[in-house]
């Protein structure tokens, strides 16, 4: 029996409060083994996200699995799935992959037209953005708000971003840009529209039935 096939992956709220110690605890050991930094935040700004709804978590019956928050940047332009943390025995199972998703899909509920955007140094979540339609990008098409990269400090590597004011560094930068996305069908539909308003409408060739001829021959007997 696979160990995520009891796990259920949820938006938090107030009933999970009791697991934040927990999850910094993950994320600060996964982000000492990985050797980089996470955006580090207090237990109150992990509680906000809960009781806003910007929480996603995963449990296995009472355990904690693994954990995601959303963040919004420039006036709700961009948007980020954050401290995306998995416990060490779900990984390598698609556990980080659907909470991904999970946050990927309610980020893009809550903010239909702001660029889903994110930096990383791993494989596994590069490809994990891939698939739902990320793609790489520099940094000069990320979110420019300061705030944003403050949380870079907690990472060994930024004196690199720094030096680079803030254009570059070992992170790959990833984007997700909904204008790019939008499908054929919806793209063909309103096309249709823009013609229907601007070409007259046909005028329908209306056959008149003509009535049939009486015969007017005069029989002779």
């Amino acid at each position: 029996m696979s160990e995520t096939e009891n796990i259920v992956i949820t938006i938090a709220n107030e009933d999970h409060l009791k697991y934040i110690d927990t999850i910094l605890e993950t994320i600060s050991i996964a982000a000492a083994k990985r050797g980089t930094g996470i955006a580090k935040r207090s237990p109150e700004y992990i509680k906000s996200k809960m009781l806003d709804g910007k929480a996603i978590i995963a449990l296995n019956g009472e355990a904690f699995a693994g954990f995601c928050y959303i963040e919004s940047w420039s006036d709700k332009q961009f948007v980020a799935n954050s401290g995306l943390i998995v416990v060490e025995k779900y990984r390598g199972q698609g556990l980080a992959k659907a909470i991904k998703k999970k946050s990927f899909d309610i980020s893009r509920q809550m903010y239909p037209n702001a660029k889903l955007f994110g930096l990383t140094t791993g494989l596994a979540v590069m490809k994990i953005n891939s698939e739902l339609g990320y793609r790489p990008v520099t940094f000069s098409e990320l979110t420019q708000d300061k705030d944003f990269w403050k949380g870079c400090k907690a990472c060994v590597n930024f004196d690199i971003l720094t030096r680079n004011s803030n254009k570059m560094c070992l992170c790959t930068g990833m984007l997700y840009d909904p204008v790019e996305h939008v499908s054929v069908s919806k793209k063909q539909t309103a096309w249709k529209k823009v013609f229907a308003q601007l070409l007259p409408k046909p005028v329908k060739n209306q056959v008149k039935k003509l009535a049939p001829k009486h015969d007017t021959t005069i029989k002779s007997h």
